[in-house]
This record gives structure tokens, sequence and C-alpha cells, in this order.
């Protein structure tokens, strides 16, 4: 059927959708580049403007996105330092050339052909994240989307090829990763560990970063813990790095949730600080954690919810894994911390996160995790309290809470003798 907006109109498909249709992934999106129009053109063909800092419009009926073939210069540090060039006369080969990975600088005409300038056919059969040109220098934001698409594209087995990890290098330590905004970072941050595409590990963009150097700048409560001892009784990996890792990539089997595998990142941060004389123990890190956590947070601005999840996991993991020696008050005590009675989801998203702890230990990985049971059997009977019940017997209203905390500390003990 013929579509009067694009008919005779020089348009490609282009990045992400011929990437994925090559690698016989799904296609989430559909983005085109325009050649040889203006912005009046494509008005007057019933697009709708979107763009905000070049040219960008909406087809009238699909609504997917076209955009004019443009160029970029530098001309500032960090990554809105450019200036974006469109006119009628910009090239499909120039605009592909300011992609930041080969194998996003593929187009596709309409008849199925594809269209590729810079290698990334051979980069995809080889499997290989590769810089298209030395322009890839001038962005920091690249060395992010490189790591997250070495995170994605893990199970296809993608490898940042050398070249590129040299000029990440080069480039961290040219100072461009400091002038990255906390709005950026977190945005790539969390869309690494919302991944949900088969696959994917989220260990692989921290490992990614920490390999560059850019992990040391922009994490470096997470890059500390690599070469930190822990007991090889309970930690046979030893190194606390290592172990962080693999609980990132356990919560991400065990929950899509980015907020679940952002707190399972952010667990351990307070044994990166444990003073040298006591490893391989950590007494004390959860507290230390939540004061880490607490920095992160504030300059990262991560939201609220992220922040929320994250500081209960630091400070009650430990409490979690050694339920079965907790008296029945100082399981209501972490009930009340975490406030269950108000937030149930938010319990069953914590002990998400404590269960990847607890796998995320080398030889761990396929164990029962049964505390988290027990806690879910406990709370269940506290929350069968009925807190109107009580508060209706009482005489004196001072004496509620106490009266309900007593009787949630029975429910926790009849329930534990079942």
């Amino acid at each position: 059927m013929t579509d009067p907006a694009t008919t005779g109109l020089e348009h490609y498909l282009v990045g992400g959708a011929v990437r994925d249709r090559l690698l016989g992934l799904p296609v989430d999106e559909r983005d085109y580049v325009v050649v040889g129009v203006d912005a009046d053109d494509m008005r007057r063909r019933g697009f709708l403007s979107v763009g905000k800092d070049f040219p960008v419009f909406l087809h009238p009926e699909t609504k997917e996105e076209y955009a004019l073939a443009r160029t970029e210069r530098k001309t500032g540090p960090g990554y809105h330092g450019f200036v974006f060039h469109a006119e009628p006369g910009v090239t499909l080969e120039q605009d592909l050339a300011r992609r930041d990975l080969t194998i996003n600088a593929l187009a596709e005409t309409p008849d199925g052909e594809v269209v590729d300038p810079y290698g990334g056919l051979i980069d995809l059969e080889q499997r290989r994240l590769r810089h298209v040109s030395a322009a890839f220098g001038e962005d920091p934001v690249r060395i992010l989307r490189t790591a997250r698409f070495a995170a994605r594209l893990h199970g296809q087995g993608f490898q940042v090829a050398d070249e590129t990890r040299g000029l990440m290098r080069a480039m961290v330590a040219n100072g461009e990763v400091d002038a990255l905004v906390p709005e950026r970072v977190w945005q790539e941050l969390v869309k690494a560990l919302g991944d949900g595409r088969p696959g994917a590990r989220p260990s692989v963009f921290f490992e990614v970063l920490r390999d560059c150097g850019a992990l040391q700048r922009l994490l470096p409560e997470l890059d500390r813990l690599w070469g930190v001892p822990q007991p090889p009784k309970w930690h046979p990996e030893v190194d606390t790095g290592v172990h962080v890792m693999m609980v990132i990539d356990q919560a991400a089997q065990l929950s899509p949730s980015p907020e679940v595998r952002f707190a399972a990142l952010c667990h351990d941060l307070g044994k990166g600080t444990t003073p040298t004389a006591i490893l391989p123990s950590h007494h004390g890190h959860e507290e230390r954690g939540v004061e880490l956590l607490e920095g992160l947070c504030a300059r990262l601005r991560v939201p609220k919810r992220f922040c929320e999840l994250a500081r209960l996991t630091a400070r009650y993991h430990g409490k979690v894994h050694k339920v079965d020696e907790l008296r029945a008050a100082t399981i209501q005590d972490l009930f009340d911390g975490v406030d269950l009675f108000r937030r149930p989801e938010r319990f069953d998203e914590m002990l998400l996160a404590c269960e990847a702890d607890f796998r995320g230990r080398t030889g761990y990985e396929e164990r029962p995790y049964p505390q988290a049971e027990l806690l879910r059997h406990l709370a269940s009977a506290a929350c069968s309290v009925d807190a109107g019940a009580i508060a209706r017997a009482c005489e004196d209203r001072a004496q509620i809470p106490e009266r309900l905390r007593s009787a949630r500390i029975s429910a926790i003990r009849t329930a534990r003798k079942r």
C-alpha cells in the first residue's frame, strides 16, 4: 500500500532496528533517517515536528520517528558540547558517521537493502563492538552506551574491540567522563539494570566501565570493592567486587525490577571501607554501607524509590540471612524497620535482593533460600494481628502501640512453632 507521507522521500531504517533484525532479536522500535529535504518539506507531508536540538518528526500515521540527516561538531566538554547541522545536502554516510558503534551505523532501504559504509556487518558477524570513528572520543556518553551494549549483547558473544577499549581509557584519562551530568549517568545505569533481553548480563556493564577506569570516576563506592577479601568459609569467591557482580546477575534472574537490581548492586558498599586490621571480617559494614549509599544517591540524583529499597537492603540483609537465630522481638523490629505493615510489596522486593546476595557466591547459585519463605510466613502472621480490635479494647490509647507490638511478637512466636 502506498504511503503518501513517504512517497518519493529518500528515507532509511537505521540503528537498532537494523542491528537487531540482523541478529534475529526482537525489534522494539523503528527509527528513520531522511535525506535531501528540509523541515518545511517534512511538515508539508504531514509530519509532526518534535525535535528540540535537531529536526525530528513523527510520521502522521505510525508515529515512528523520522530525523533529518545531520552532522555534528564538537564545541565544548561533555555530551552537551555539540552543534548539529541538518540540511538537504547532508548524506546518509555523513549521518551514519556520527553514530557510536559500527553495528549501530547500519541503514536499510525500503526494499530491504542494507547500507553499511563502516563495516558494521563484519562486526556483527565477528561479535565486536567497535567505534565508527575518532569522533567517538568527543562524547563521554558513548562510554556508557558501549558498556550497556556489551551487557545487552553478552549472550550473543559480543566483546568490546581492543581499539575501542583503548579509546575509552584515553577518554577517561583526558577527563571527558568528569563532564557527564548525574542525570545522564543514572539514565544509562538504570537502562543497564533494567534490561530484560535474553542473554543480557548487567554485571558486564560495570566490568566494562571498570576496565576503562570510568567506574572509579562515576561509582567510586562500587569500584573500591575489588580486591577487598571476605571470609572464604562464606564467600568462596573471596573478592567482594566479584561477589557483587555475581549478586547483580542473580538479581537479574530473580526479578525484572531495576529497583531490586539496584538494591543488590549496592548492598555491600560498606565492605569497601572496612578497617584493614579486621579483614576479612566486615563487622559493621551494613551501617557504613547505608552512609555510602546516601552519598551515591544524592550525587547521581537517584529516584527515591530506588534509594529506599537499597537502603533497607544494605541495612538489613545480614539480619535476613540469620533469621533462624533472631528472637521474635528482633524480627518484629525488622518488620517495623522495613515498614512492612504499610509497604508489604517493598518487603518482598528486599527479600529478592537478599536472595540474590545469598546466591551470588561460588557454589551457591542454585541453592534454595529458605530464609525468605520463613520471613514471609512470619510476616503473614504479624500482619494477621487485628490492630483495630486491639485499639478498641485498649482504654488508654497511649498503650496501643506497645500492646500491638506484643501481639505481633506473640504471633511471630506461634508461627515459628508451626
